[in-house]
């Protein structure tokens, strides 16, 4: 198999990895669609910011325990084939990381399972087991800061780093890479940042996508939201 022209790739989970977004599903288990509906109606009118979305997304786990929160994570519709596609890019040489605004205790599930190499996610207070989990405290949705903590860690240039995701904060990123892949996104702004779009439901086609990716010399504009 040819090498990969990527040493790390990034992906983000929800609506990227999974069918449907993950915190929707959790709310649905919990009894509290309602909450999610709301804070997602008032963040794509953009009356709220990401910290306020995340603040609601988060505080929907409030009393519940991490295992009860991974039962969903299990029952949650996910793309195919995820661990096939993160072991070919393995097998090209790529290393691959989760970069999500999720708290650790959903990312580590994620990384277990399908064998990803490293995450970032969002600090938050974690229970002991068995215990509830508590309120978030103020909470700071920061993608940039957790790509650059993991390609330190990796020892790799930007240039070297693809990111796949589907949101806004995703595209706000593909600009300070070498590339990036709009995965499943509904937003033109998304898809129009990327260097490669996708729709489609089996990672394994996306590993491929990547590999046939040639990162970018120059950098890309940056994305307009909406």
């Amino acid at each position: 198999m040819p090498g990969s022209p990527w040493r790390l790739v990034t992906v983000d989970i929800d609506g990227t990895l999974t069918l449907i977004h993950g915190w929707r599903r959790i709310a649905e288990r919990f009894g509290r669609e309602p909450e999610y509906r709301s804070s997602n109606a008032r963040f794509q009118r953009k009356e709220i910011g990401e910290d306020p979305h995340l603040m609601d997304l988060l505080g929907l786990a409030h009393g519940h325990t991490i295992a009860e929160v991974v039962s969903v994570l299990e029952a949650t519709p996910r793309l195919e084939g995820i661990g096939a596609g993160v072991d070919e890019l393995h097998r090209a040489g790529s290393r691959v990381a989760l970069l999500t605004h999720n708290p650790p205790y959903v990312a580590r599930w994620y990384a277990q399972k399908f064998g990803f190499d490293d995450l970032e996610g969002t600090p938050v207070a974690e229970p002991a087991p068995g215990d509830p989990i508590p309120l978030p405290g103020p909470v700071h949705a920061d993608k940039k800061g957790g790509l650059e903590r993991l390609i330190a860690r990796f020892e790799v240039s930007p240039l070297e780093t693809v990111h796949v995701g589907d949101g806004w904060s995703d595209a706000a990123l593909f600009p300070l890479l070498g590339g990036g892949v709009a995965l499943n996104s509904s937003y033109p702004a998304v898809d129009a940042a990327a260097d490669l779009v996708l729709h489609v439901r089996d990672f394994r086609s996306v590993a491929q996508g990547i590999l046939g990716l040639r990162p970018r010399v120059k950098s890309a504009p940056p994305p307009r939201e909406g």
